[in-house]
Protein backbone atom coordinates (compact mmCIF):
# COMPACT_ATOMS: atom_id res chain seq x y z
CA UNK A 1 0.00 0.00 0.00
CA UNK A 2 2.64 2.46 1.35
CA UNK A 3 4.45 1.63 -2.33
CA UNK A 4 1.38 2.51 -4.39
CA UNK A 5 0.33 5.81 -2.23
CA UNK A 6 3.78 6.75 -3.22
CA UNK A 7 3.30 6.43 -6.95
CA UNK A 8 0.26 7.87 -7.20
CA UNK A 9 1.51 10.86 -5.28
CA UNK A 10 4.27 11.11 -7.82
CA UNK A 11 1.75 11.19 -10.43
CA UNK A 12 0.02 14.01 -9.59
CA UNK A 13 3.43 16.13 -8.74
CA UNK A 14 4.63 19.12 -10.75
CA UNK A 15 7.40 16.72 -10.99
CA UNK A 16 5.37 13.81 -12.87
CA UNK A 17 3.80 16.46 -15.05
CA UNK A 18 6.95 18.28 -15.93
CA UNK A 19 8.32 14.90 -16.74
CA UNK A 20 4.90 13.90 -18.97
CA UNK A 21 5.62 17.38 -20.87
CA UNK A 22 9.18 17.38 -21.53
CA UNK A 23 9.28 13.57 -22.12
CA UNK A 24 7.77 14.12 -26.06
CA UNK A 25 11.23 16.45 -26.76
CA UNK A 26 13.37 14.26 -24.85
CA UNK A 27 12.49 11.05 -26.58
CA UNK A 28 12.77 13.26 -29.86
CA UNK A 29 16.08 14.58 -29.12
CA UNK A 30 17.02 11.38 -28.11
CA UNK A 31 16.38 9.59 -31.77
CA UNK A 32 17.79 12.27 -33.59
CA UNK A 33 20.62 13.55 -31.66
CA UNK A 34 22.00 11.18 -29.08
CA UNK A 35 21.61 8.10 -31.47
CA UNK A 36 23.31 9.29 -34.52
CA UNK A 37 26.40 10.18 -32.20
CA UNK A 38 26.22 6.83 -30.15
CA UNK A 39 26.73 5.13 -33.64
CA UNK A 40 29.70 7.46 -34.80
CA UNK A 41 31.45 6.34 -31.13
CA UNK A 42 31.18 2.42 -31.40
CA UNK A 43 32.09 2.78 -35.40
CA UNK A 44 35.60 4.81 -34.60
CA UNK A 45 36.26 1.62 -33.21
CA UNK A 46 35.12 -0.84 -35.81
CA UNK A 47 37.72 -1.40 -38.73
CA UNK A 48 37.53 -0.63 -41.98
CA UNK A 49 37.33 -3.02 -44.98
CA UNK A 50 36.51 -3.22 -48.82
CA UNK A 51 33.01 -1.63 -48.54
CA UNK A 52 32.22 -2.36 -45.94
CA UNK A 53 32.64 -2.46 -41.89
CA UNK A 54 34.37 -5.23 -40.12
CA UNK A 55 33.24 -5.29 -36.72
CA UNK A 56 36.30 -5.92 -34.86
CA UNK A 57 37.49 -3.45 -31.90
CA UNK A 58 40.27 -2.05 -32.53
CA UNK A 59 42.11 1.65 -31.56
CA UNK A 60 43.73 1.65 -34.35
CA UNK A 61 41.47 4.44 -35.90
CA UNK A 62 42.48 6.76 -33.13
CA UNK A 63 45.70 5.82 -32.62
CA UNK A 64 46.52 7.06 -36.75
CA UNK A 65 44.34 10.25 -36.06
CA UNK A 66 46.21 11.33 -33.43
CA UNK A 67 50.01 9.93 -34.61
CA UNK A 68 49.28 11.41 -38.70
CA UNK A 69 50.87 14.20 -39.18
CA UNK A 70 48.60 15.25 -41.76
CA UNK A 71 45.36 15.01 -39.32
CA UNK A 72 47.13 16.63 -36.66
CA UNK A 73 48.02 19.63 -38.62
CA UNK A 74 44.47 19.67 -40.19
CA UNK A 75 43.00 19.37 -36.39
CA UNK A 76 45.48 22.36 -34.91
CA UNK A 77 44.81 24.44 -38.12
CA UNK A 78 40.64 24.12 -36.99
CA UNK A 79 40.83 24.83 -33.54
CA UNK A 80 43.42 27.91 -34.71
CA UNK A 81 40.99 29.31 -37.16
CA UNK A 82 38.06 28.65 -34.73
CA UNK A 83 39.68 30.29 -31.49
CA UNK A 84 40.46 33.60 -34.18
CA UNK A 85 37.28 33.42 -35.19
CA UNK A 86 35.87 33.38 -31.88
CA UNK A 87 38.41 36.21 -30.36
CA UNK A 88 37.41 38.44 -33.80
CA UNK A 89 33.84 38.20 -33.39
CA UNK A 90 33.36 38.64 -29.94
CA UNK A 91 35.79 41.85 -29.47
CA UNK A 92 34.04 43.28 -32.82
CA UNK A 93 31.06 41.99 -31.64
CA UNK A 94 30.70 43.60 -27.83
CA UNK A 95 31.47 47.55 -29.05
CA UNK A 96 28.07 46.85 -30.71
CA UNK A 97 26.32 45.62 -28.28
CA UNK A 98 27.63 48.11 -26.14
CA UNK A 99 26.53 51.09 -28.27
CA UNK A 100 23.04 49.80 -28.88
CA UNK A 101 22.62 49.17 -25.57
CA UNK A 102 23.99 51.97 -24.01
CA UNK A 103 23.94 55.06 -26.58
CA UNK A 104 21.34 53.96 -28.72
CA UNK A 105 17.91 55.54 -27.60
CA UNK A 106 14.96 53.24 -26.52
CA UNK A 107 12.59 53.68 -29.39
CA UNK A 108 15.17 52.64 -31.65
CA UNK A 109 16.78 49.86 -30.24
CA UNK A 110 14.33 47.67 -32.45
CA UNK A 111 15.55 49.05 -35.37
CA UNK A 112 19.09 48.64 -34.90
CA UNK A 113 18.46 44.95 -33.95
CA UNK A 114 16.43 44.55 -36.93
CA UNK A 115 19.30 45.41 -38.82
CA UNK A 116 21.83 43.59 -37.11
CA UNK A 117 19.37 40.27 -38.10
CA UNK A 118 19.44 41.88 -42.16
CA UNK A 119 22.29 39.51 -42.80
CA UNK A 120 19.74 36.26 -41.98
CA UNK A 121 17.56 37.10 -44.83
CA UNK A 122 19.97 35.14 -47.24
CA UNK A 123 21.37 32.19 -47.33
CA UNK A 124 24.44 31.07 -45.81
CA UNK A 125 25.76 30.20 -49.09
CA UNK A 126 25.32 32.84 -50.83
CA UNK A 127 27.08 34.90 -48.56
CA UNK A 128 30.04 32.68 -48.34
CA UNK A 129 29.92 33.20 -52.69
CA UNK A 130 29.95 36.90 -52.52
CA UNK A 131 32.69 37.04 -49.85
CA UNK A 132 34.59 34.91 -52.77
CA UNK A 133 33.69 37.43 -55.22
CA UNK A 134 34.85 40.01 -52.48
CA UNK A 135 38.03 38.99 -52.01
CA UNK A 136 38.76 37.44 -54.85
CA UNK A 137 42.23 38.08 -57.40
CA UNK A 138 39.58 40.84 -59.45
CA UNK A 139 36.93 41.25 -56.69
CA UNK A 140 36.10 44.28 -55.04
CA UNK A 141 39.19 44.41 -52.79
CA UNK A 142 41.84 43.99 -55.15
CA UNK A 143 39.90 46.04 -57.86
CA UNK A 144 39.60 49.21 -55.28
CA UNK A 145 43.33 49.48 -53.84
CA UNK A 146 44.42 49.11 -57.36
CA UNK A 147 42.17 51.59 -58.38
CA UNK A 148 43.42 54.25 -55.56
CA UNK A 149 46.96 53.28 -56.00
CA UNK A 150 47.52 51.62 -52.94
CA UNK A 151 49.00 48.29 -54.13
CA UNK A 152 50.37 47.58 -57.81
CA UNK A 153 49.22 44.30 -58.14
CA UNK A 154 45.81 42.23 -56.80
CA UNK A 155 46.62 40.33 -53.23
CA UNK A 156 46.67 36.59 -53.49
CA UNK A 157 46.91 36.40 -49.68
CA UNK A 158 43.12 37.40 -49.06
CA UNK A 159 41.74 33.91 -51.13
CA UNK A 160 41.74 30.54 -50.81
CA UNK A 161 43.86 30.18 -47.55
CA UNK A 162 43.12 30.46 -44.04
CA UNK A 163 42.95 34.80 -43.99
CA UNK A 164 39.94 33.77 -46.10
CA UNK A 165 38.00 31.87 -43.62
CA UNK A 166 38.51 33.31 -40.83
CA UNK A 167 37.11 36.66 -42.70
CA UNK A 168 34.33 34.97 -44.14
CA UNK A 169 33.19 33.13 -40.57
CA UNK A 170 33.83 36.43 -38.65
CA UNK A 171 31.19 38.16 -40.54
CA UNK A 172 28.86 34.62 -40.70
CA UNK A 173 28.62 34.78 -37.16
CA UNK A 174 28.65 38.26 -35.82
CA UNK A 175 24.70 38.41 -35.27
CA UNK A 176 25.26 35.14 -33.08
CA UNK A 177 27.75 36.62 -30.60
CA UNK A 178 26.57 40.81 -31.06
CA UNK A 179 22.61 39.58 -29.92
CA UNK A 180 23.69 37.50 -26.64
CA UNK A 181 26.47 40.04 -25.49
CA UNK A 182 22.99 42.81 -26.14
CA UNK A 183 20.60 40.96 -24.02
CA UNK A 184 23.11 40.46 -20.81
CA UNK A 185 24.07 44.28 -21.53
CA UNK A 186 20.17 45.26 -21.20
CA UNK A 187 19.54 43.12 -17.88
CA UNK A 188 22.32 45.64 -16.38
CA UNK A 189 21.23 47.84 -13.74
CA UNK A 190 21.99 50.76 -14.49
CA UNK A 191 22.42 52.20 -10.97
CA UNK A 192 25.27 49.86 -10.48
CA UNK A 193 27.10 52.02 -12.95
CA UNK A 194 25.70 55.10 -11.18
CA UNK A 195 27.30 53.57 -7.79
CA UNK A 196 30.76 53.11 -8.89
CA UNK A 197 31.05 56.65 -10.32
CA UNK A 198 29.37 58.42 -6.87
CA UNK A 199 32.16 56.28 -5.58
CA UNK A 200 34.93 58.11 -7.78
CA UNK A 201 35.75 55.25 -10.56
CA UNK A 202 36.33 56.66 -13.59
CA UNK A 203 34.37 55.20 -16.52
CA UNK A 204 36.95 52.73 -17.58
CA UNK A 205 37.36 51.24 -14.32
CA UNK A 206 33.48 50.95 -14.10
CA UNK A 207 33.24 48.91 -17.03
CA UNK A 208 36.33 46.69 -15.80
CA UNK A 209 34.63 46.24 -12.80
CA UNK A 210 30.91 46.50 -12.83
CA UNK A 211 29.69 46.36 -16.70
CA UNK A 212 32.30 43.64 -17.93
CA UNK A 213 31.72 40.53 -15.25
CA UNK A 214 27.97 41.31 -15.26
CA UNK A 215 28.17 40.60 -19.20
CA UNK A 216 29.97 37.64 -19.47
CA UNK A 217 26.83 35.56 -19.34
CA UNK A 218 26.25 37.21 -22.35
CA UNK A 219 30.04 37.11 -23.92
CA UNK A 220 30.03 33.10 -22.67
CA UNK A 221 27.11 32.32 -25.29
CA UNK A 222 28.68 34.50 -27.60
CA UNK A 223 31.78 32.50 -27.82
CA UNK A 224 30.28 29.07 -27.20
CA UNK A 225 27.83 29.83 -29.88
CA UNK A 226 30.54 30.94 -32.44
CA UNK A 227 33.79 28.88 -31.23
CA UNK A 228 31.97 24.94 -30.78
CA UNK A 229 30.20 25.49 -34.54
CA UNK A 230 33.12 27.09 -36.31
CA UNK A 231 35.71 23.89 -35.71
CA UNK A 232 33.43 21.99 -37.92
CA UNK A 233 32.40 23.72 -40.22
CA UNK A 234 32.93 22.70 -43.91
CA UNK A 235 31.26 24.99 -46.73
CA UNK A 236 33.33 28.01 -46.19
CA UNK A 237 36.75 26.42 -45.99
CA UNK A 238 35.12 24.46 -49.05
CA UNK A 239 34.20 27.24 -50.79
CA UNK A 240 36.83 30.12 -49.92
CA UNK A 241 40.13 28.09 -48.34
CA UNK A 242 41.29 26.28 -50.88
CA UNK A 243 44.20 23.71 -50.37
CA UNK A 244 45.68 25.69 -47.27
CA UNK A 245 42.28 27.15 -45.48
CA UNK A 246 40.96 23.21 -45.52
CA UNK A 247 39.24 22.02 -42.12
CA UNK A 248 38.33 18.90 -39.62
CA UNK A 249 35.00 18.88 -41.49
CA UNK A 250 36.42 18.77 -45.23
CA UNK A 251 38.62 15.48 -43.65
CA UNK A 252 35.95 13.87 -42.31
CA UNK A 253 33.65 14.47 -45.53
CA UNK A 254 36.73 12.71 -47.40
CA UNK A 255 36.75 9.88 -45.16
CA UNK A 256 32.87 9.21 -45.56
CA UNK A 257 32.17 10.20 -48.94
CA UNK A 258 35.11 9.81 -50.73
CA UNK A 259 37.33 7.20 -48.93
CA UNK A 260 34.41 5.33 -47.76
CA UNK A 261 36.49 4.99 -44.77
CA UNK A 262 33.54 5.01 -41.90
CA UNK A 263 35.74 3.66 -38.51
CA UNK A 264 38.53 6.38 -39.60
CA UNK A 265 35.95 9.77 -39.94
CA UNK A 266 34.14 8.62 -36.92
CA UNK A 267 37.19 8.90 -34.77
CA UNK A 268 37.88 12.61 -36.36
CA UNK A 269 34.45 13.44 -35.45
CA UNK A 270 34.77 11.49 -32.36
CA UNK A 271 38.51 13.19 -31.51
CA UNK A 272 37.17 16.99 -32.95
CA UNK A 273 34.28 16.66 -31.02
CA UNK A 274 36.79 15.85 -27.64
CA UNK A 275 38.66 18.83 -28.30
CA UNK A 276 35.96 21.12 -28.59
CA UNK A 277 34.45 19.80 -25.51
CA UNK A 278 37.58 20.30 -23.78
CA UNK A 279 38.39 24.15 -24.95
CA UNK A 280 34.76 25.12 -23.70
CA UNK A 281 35.16 23.61 -19.68
CA UNK A 282 38.47 25.28 -20.06
CA UNK A 283 36.83 28.37 -20.94
CA UNK A 284 34.09 27.88 -18.38
CA UNK A 285 36.77 27.63 -15.99
CA UNK A 286 38.57 30.45 -16.53
CA UNK A 287 35.50 32.42 -16.44
CA UNK A 288 34.63 31.08 -13.30
CA UNK A 289 38.25 32.35 -11.71
CA UNK A 290 38.02 35.93 -13.46
CA UNK A 291 34.40 36.38 -11.65
CA UNK A 292 35.55 34.98 -8.66
CA UNK A 293 38.65 37.21 -8.94
CA UNK A 294 36.26 40.41 -9.87
CA UNK A 295 34.14 40.25 -6.75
Amino acid sequence: MTKSAGASRFRGSEAANGLAMISPTATFALLLLAAPLATIFIYSFMTDGYLEIIRDFTFANYVEAWTKELYRVIMLRSLGVSLAVTAATVLLAFPVAYFVSFHVDASRKSLWLFLITIPFWTSYLIRVFLWKVILGYNGVVNSGLLGIGLIDEPLTFILYNVNSVVITLAHAYAPFAILPIFVALEKIDRSFLEAGRDLGESPFMTFLRVTLPLAMPGVISAVLIVFIPTVGDYVTPQLVGGPEGQMVANLIQLQYLKLDNYPMGSALAVTAMGIVTAFSLLFLFLNRRYLKGAK
